[in-house]
């Protein structure tokens, strides 16, 4: 699974100019504070989803991977199942039935987990991480 973080034109262009885009340090600091921010939304049971946000994502790129085999239902929510409706699949199975029964994210550790994590974080972060990107470009650090 990988989201990515699209900004107002006005700030891309800003950043462009600047040399700041992708690759460039106000990115860096952007996919850091986004992976750091969200870890509070992302669901946690062992961690290795957590943990797949930082050794999934090239750092810069603009793009935060989490690759795991359970990523993708866990980010939408939805139960899924193998084509003859076993919840459970084999090794190297896949799962490509989505249902419309919501998965129950365990809260204990991360109380804001649940579906659809990076958007959630998003909106709720999303103007401490514009004026965090803007203060960078204000401060010119390339």
């Amino acid at each position: 699974m990988r989201v990515k973080m699209e900004f107002h034109d006005s700030l891309e262009a800003i950043a462009n100019k600047h040399g700041l885009g992708e690759g460039g340090y106000v990115q860096k600091w952007l996919d850091n504070e986004c992976i750091k921010q969200m870890e509070p939304f992302t669901p946690y049971r062992t961690g290795v989803l957590r943990d797949m946000a930082t050794s999934g994502t090239v750092i810069g790129s603009g793009e935060i991977r989490q690759y795991t085999p359970y990523a993708r239902f866990q980010y939408y929510g939805k139960v899924m199942t193998t084509e003859d409706g076993r919840v459970r699949a084999k090794l190297h199975e896949t799962k490509p039935v989505v249902t419309d029964r919501e998965l129950v994210h365990n809260t204990a550790k991360h109380p804001l987990a649940g579906p659809f994590w990076f958007r959630r974080m998003k909106e709720a972060k999303k103007d401490a991480l514009l004026r965090g990107a803007q203060e960078l470009i204000r401060r010119g650090k390339a």
